[in-house]
């Protein structure tokens, strides 16, 4: 998750650098493939087991290409900002770099991407026909809309965010498991909470806890269950006045302050949420993919992936799906070599099959997804990952507007109304002005 502010930092650096011109699109003719010998720089962030895959991946990258090497130079997630901040100011971007779905806008209407079509369609080595289509969406834009329109980048992963419960606590406090496919209700969430929510040592003070969410991570799953949403449908009037929307906020501030299912602030404060939950003192917290390997080595219960809770039956459920993808320069000196090389780099079968294998995520490849699901190790529901990437999953608010200023607008005094100082409908009132003049600027640029 940590990705997306990483990236947000040299995308915004486009728009101090070269303003925001309006792109034309790239020519219809057939590309120029580029010196078919040479040295491509690649730049990316991971960890060690990640970079012992990507190595492999780009030796089987090297043994297709004779007379291509592939320079990577591998930085820490906190380095990565930074770094490509200071090579994009001397446009001297690497040939293959990251680039998440929120920059797409920025690097295409400033030229500083590649549009991959021509060039990967038809390339040899790997499919990007099996990648998922919802992947791909993420990284096209025409110029106006994202989502439609040429494609600018192919998916290093594509994480979804599922809600997980500790099926240990359940089975020990006979609370019955819930369906790994139908969401509970917002009603039946918080009576399961209550149930989990319990002293067991008898000193006055709760042991275990229904849950303890994050309000940047898992506030919106339950804005979405509600049908309501940060912007209204053509991304241009803030709506978080939405009544849906204020009952959403302050459903999930009465977690805590009115249902009492969460540690107060105190207690968090002594121990987060996050540590609780790896003790096994919540009965549900959020799993993305990338957490699944440190899960399995680290929690002492068994655990189980649901669908996040909606309003009422029938509503929809929705969470985010995040991720990064693999673009190239526009001033590559070998854009066939380099779109190349990113379409192994997301589209390889082995280094697909390896992710799978290690738990680092979720595959990329939709011939793999079986391969996934039926691992015979936790959780037993990893349908429910694919159910995301399908069906489920939404982008994040921001991914259509030209910055997150507006976004981020909300989020700075929401403690007012987690810690019940302000209702919702008080904040909400307050922080929508705020937020609709910063979306406005952001949207000014966009139409320049």
């Amino acid at each position: 998750m940590k990705k997306l502010a990483v990236l947000g930092m040299a995308a915004a650096t486009l728009l101090v650098l070269n303003g925001c011109s309006k792109s034309e699109g790239q020519s219809e003719k057939a590309p120029a493939p580029g010196a078919s010998t040479g040295t491509i720089s690649l730049m990316n962030f991971a960890q060690p087991a990640e970079k012992a895959i990507l190595d492999k991946v780009i030796k089987h990258y090297e043994d297709t290409h004779p007379g291509v090497k592939v320079d990577m130079m591998t930085v820490t997630q906190d380095e990565y900002g930074p770094k490509l901040q200071a090579l994009l100011a001397a446009n001297k971007l690497p040939d293959v770099f990251y680039m998440g779905p929120e920059s797409v806008r920025q690097y295409v209407d400033n030229k500083k991407v590649l549009a991959l079509d021509d060039y990967v369609y038809n390339a040899a080595g790997a499919d990007v026909t099996d990648l998922y289509e919802a992947a791909l969406n993420d990284y096209r834009y025409d110029g106006k809309i994202l989502g439609q329109g040429k494609l600018y980048a192919l998916p290093k992963d594509f994480g979804p965010a599922a809600l997980a419960y500790n099926k240990t606590l359940f089975e020990k406090y006979g609370i019955p498991l819930p369906s790994p496919t139908e969401p509970y209700t917002w009603d039946e969430f918080i009576d399961v909470c209550k149930q989990c929510t319990r002293d067991t040592d008898g000193n006055g003070e709760d042991d275990t806890f229904g849950t303890g969410l994050n309000v940047n991570w898992s506030l919106h799953q339950f804005i979405w269950g509600n049908g309501a949403d940060y912007l209204d449908p053509t991304g241009t009037k803030v709506t978080v006045t939405d009544p849906k929307f204020v009952e959403a906020l302050q459903f999930f501030a009465d977690q805590t302050n009115v249902y009492k299912v969460t540690p107060s602030a105190s207690q968090a404060a002594s121990l987060d949420t996050y540590q609780r939950w790896l003790k096994g003192e919540l009965g549900f917290f959020l799993a993305g993919s990338w957490d699944i390997s440190t899960f399995n080595t680290t929690l002492p219960f068994e655990y189980d992936l649901i669908p996040w809770p909606v309003h009422h039956k029938g509503d929809k459920t929705a969470t985010y799906r995040g991720g990064v993808g693999w673009a190239v320069a526009a001033n590559t000196k070998m854009p066939q070599a380099a779109a190349e090389l990113a379409l192994y780099l997301s589209a390889d079968k082995e280094a697909n099959q390896m992710y799978v294998d290690q738990d680092l995520q979720l595959p990329n490849l939709k011939s793999l997804a079986s391969a996934y699901t039926e691992k015979d190790s936790l959780p037993k529901n990893r349908q429910e990952f694919i159910h995301i990437i399908s069906e489920s999953g939404k982008p994040w608010p921001y991914n259509q507007t030209y910055n997150r200023v507006w976004y981020d607008d909300f989020f700075l005094s929401i403690s007012k109304v987690l810690d019940g100082s302000m209702s919702a409908q008080e904040y909400c009132e307050k922080v929508a002005p705020k937020m609709q003049k910063d979306l406005d600027k952001a949207l000014s640029k966009v139409n320049k």
